[in-house]
């Protein structure tokens, strides 16, 4: 079969889709990852997979814009003789389901976060759930990374619940990500680090705020961030705004990186206070390698933490909250983090596996290989 991958960046398909891809291949399959051209386009060539360039704004609401995004992705699936596509983000999924629906190929959508429409609700988040009714219940299936968004998508009709599964986010490949030793440290001198885009929905803003009251009892205390800027996004987090606090001293800003093992080694607790993810994968890197987590009880932020046992919750947008409970963690005895992180890394074992998430799309693909599904998920 002839499968197209398809997301809003390169970065995303060689850094999180890599496995899926080459595994797909292994099992016989021809493989066309499809994204706008940028830096990552290259390695997935590299890696042995087919690559196909299409413009997928990631903050672009201009209709002939996204028209051609869609129309684009069309002549990519024709040309290319596609026969199933395998999509991600937001955009991603919308696009490549037009297109898919128009040429009859079979699609499966992959609901890795419901984006910024849904958690600021607007006339966007309509125009969203329109778009979603309208596509998804044309797909063969539409896969969840977590309950709450596939019970958002259920409920509110755009998806049929026979459709929708639940897979384990996107994974986590233990052999990359293994438990290392904390770096033996003063509890005072504590390293926090935050992995993620620079936007304020990824609660960008309390760490920082958090990071001022724990400085104020802890000065010796550390607080990292680590990730990309000048996002195209209506909520990043201005450069200016980021080279302020670094002036201030109450962070350290480390940049983006390739390879996040060695940030999370130096790091003694990974944060992420954001206010609704699919389930993310930096947290799930970060209990790989036995780093205890705090994040916020919110949809798919709360499916990587054991309260108390992995990690700690805390409530999303509220910098006290976090604050207390990255005081709690401090006060901590080395052997009780110790413990906390070893947790962490059996909970991904048993729950995250990337091994999982690939097994499922194969299935799913041998599902596929039945001519008279393929004929039933077309109509």
């Amino acid at each position: 079969m002839r499968i197209a991958v398809v997301s809003n960046t390169c970065w995303y398909l060689f850094n999180f889709r890599l496995n899926l891809m080459l595994a797909l291949q292994a099992s016989g399959h021809t493989v066309i990852a499809v994204a706008p051209n940028d830096a990552y386009a290259q390695r997935i060539r590299d890696a042995g997979i087919a690559f196909e360039a299409v413009p997928i704004s990631g903050g672009s609401t201009q209709p002939l814009r996204e028209l051609q995004s869609v129309q684009r992705l069309g002549a990519v699936f024709r040309r290319q003789q596609v026969g199933l596509v395998l999509s991600y983000t937001p955009k991603g999924n919308l696009y490549s389901a037009l297109a898919c629906i128009a040429l009859r190929i079979v699609f499966v959508p992959n609901v890795s976060g419901l984006g910024r429409a849904f958690i600021r609700k607007s006339l966007v988040t309509q125009v969203a759930k329109a778009l979603y009714r309208l596509t998804f219940s044309r797909a063969h299936r539409v896969f969840f990374q977590n309950l709450d968004d596939m019970a958002v998508f259920v409920t509110s009709g755009l998806v049929q619940k026979a459709n929708a599964e639940r897979l384990p986010g996107s994974g986590v490949d233990l052999t990359r990500f293994v438990p290392m030793p904390l770096v033996a440290k003063p509890n005072d001198q504590t390293v926090f680090l935050l992995v993620a885009r620079m936007l304020w929905d990824k609660g960008v803003g309390e760490y920082v705020q958090a990071a001022r009251t724990v400085r104020a009892v802890h000065p010796g205390a550390r607080f990292q961030l680590l990730g990309f800027l000048d996002v195209a996004n209506p909520s990043a987090v201005p450069r200016a705004k980021v080279e302020a606090w670094v002036a201030e001293g109450v962070v350290d800003y480390l940049g983006s990186t390739d390879d996040v093992r060695p940030c999370l080694e130096q790091a003694d607790c990974v944060v992420l206070p954001s206010y609704r993810e699919g389930v993310p994968r930096t947290l799930l890197e970060a209990a790989a390698m036995a780093r205890p987590i705090i994040t916020t009880d919110a949809p798919g932020c709360r499916d990587t933490v054991i309260d108390s046992k992995t990690g700690f919750l805390c409530r999303a947008a509220d910098a006290s909250d976090l604050a207390e409970k990255i005081l709690r963690f401090i006060a901590m005895t080395p052997d009780a983090r110790l413990a906390m992180g070893q947790n962490g890394r059996t909970f991904v074992e048993k729950n995250f596996d990337e091994r999982l998430m690939i097994q499922s799309y194969l299935k799913l693909v041998d599902e596929l290989r039945t001519p008279n599904t393929v004929q039933l998920a077309a109509d």
